[in-house]
């Protein structure tokens, strides 16, 4: 099956709580999707299920956006690890010149193309890992992307040599356990409605905060 046929079988059309400007394909329900792609993991060697689901980082980044779209308009942004690119459809929707969602999962890659298709915006999906690359962004949206160590010391180093760059760094985080302590400049905050399912409370405080270089 096709990643965008598997997708919109095991995926219904929601809008995230605090992002109902934003149409997306997620899960309605956690276990049926999450056994589903573990039938395709054990097959094809794609991850858990993680795109079908909008994450509190992400939703706090696109009401941020959509809140605030003159430090987004005519702007080139990178939603980086997009998830099901919520962050990124909504940086469309404020008027970014250029949009890339960037992912390493390639059905995360198929649900923001499926996504972005519903809400009738156009987003550039790079192929290859962009960790590592050159700047080429204005703006850089980060969110949820603490949650494990080793996660965190791969791309933190290069998202504060994006902001040397001179990038804007937007991370949004809610409380995740490997967030660094310094080098911050909040930005906001928002209180995100959650799912007992994949959280362990029905509302996180994401805060965002602009990366600064090191």
């Amino acid at each position: 099956m096709e990643a965008e046929a598997f997708i919109r079988a095991n995926t219904s059309v929601a809008r995230a709580p605090l992002v109902p400007e934003v149409a997306l394909h997620l899960a309605t329900e956690i276990t049926p999707i999450w056994q589903a792609s573990e039938e395709w993991l054990r097959q094809t060697g794609i991850e858990p299920p993680f795109w079908a689901f909008a994450w509190p980082g992400g939703q706090a980044l696109a009401r941020a956006v959509l809140d605030r779209p003159e430090a987004i308009a005519g702007r080139r942004v990178l939603d980086f690890a997009a998830g099901c690119g919520i962050a990124a459809i909504a940086a469309v929707q404020a008027g970014a010149a250029l949009v890339e969602a960037a992912e390493i999962d390639p059905l995360a890659i198929a649900a923001c193309r499926v996504n972005a298709a519903l809400n009738g915006v156009e987003l550039v999906l790079p192929e290859d890992d962009v960790v590592g690359v050159a700047c080429r962004w204005d703006v850089i949206l980060a969110g949820d992307v603490c949650y494990e160590a080793p996660m965190t010391a791969h791309i933190l180093p290069w998202l504060r040599a994006m902001a040397a760059a001179g990038a804007e760094v937007w991370l949004a985080d809610p409380g995740r356990a490997y967030l660094p302590r310094d080098g911050l400049s909040p930005l906001g905050s928002f209180a995100v409605p959650t799912s007992l399912e994949l959280e362990d409370r029905t509302e996180r405080i994401v805060t965002i905060a602009r990366l600064l270089p090191s």
